[in-house]
């Protein structure tokens, strides 16, 4: 009777080990080439060789982070998680119910054939709210609740 652990050959053992190797040299590399790319971006915003105002600097943004997660950014990347999250639940079970019934009732699939068409061609985009009414569906004091 074989036993459950098997002998690896010595080849095999040298290929998983120069795999392993091998990835360990590529995420070296690639946090090596974004820290060179921060310090060079850096260097080039203090020297005033790009324009700070546009591409800001590293240095600008670490401390602009620091400042926002001490002002209660991580709040609303909560509340902003929350909603995503609930939106897309709400979005799915409302799908998933719609498509049951469509596929339940002929009759009914058939009438709003051409008007679902017509809705999955649109762009996406042209689906959201506009940006003026961005954060008024809340009421006031749900509002109030939030700060």
């Amino acid at each position: 009777m074989k036993s459950k652990i098997q002998i690896q050959s010595q080849e095999r053992t040298q290929y998983l080990k120069k795999i392993k190797k091998q990835k360990y040299l590529v995420l070296f590399t690639q946090i090596l080439v974004l820290v060179i790319f921060l310090a060079v971006w850096e260097l080039l915003a203090r020297a005033e060789i790009i324009d700070s105002f546009i591409t800001s600097q590293p240095s600008r943004i670490w401390n602009t982070l620091l400042n926002l997660t001490s002002n209660d950014l991580l709040k609303h990347i909560w509340v902003t998680t929350y909603e995503t999250i609930v939106g897309f639940l709400l979005g799915t079970f409302l799908g998933i119910i719609i498509a049951i019934i469509l596929w339940w009732s002929e009759f009914l699939s058939k009438v709003l054939e051409p008007y679902l068409v017509v809705l999955n061609s649109l762009p996406k985009v042209a689906l959201r709210t506009s940006n003026h009414y961005m954060g008024r569906s809340r009421t006031p004091e749900q509002l109030l609740q939030w700060q």
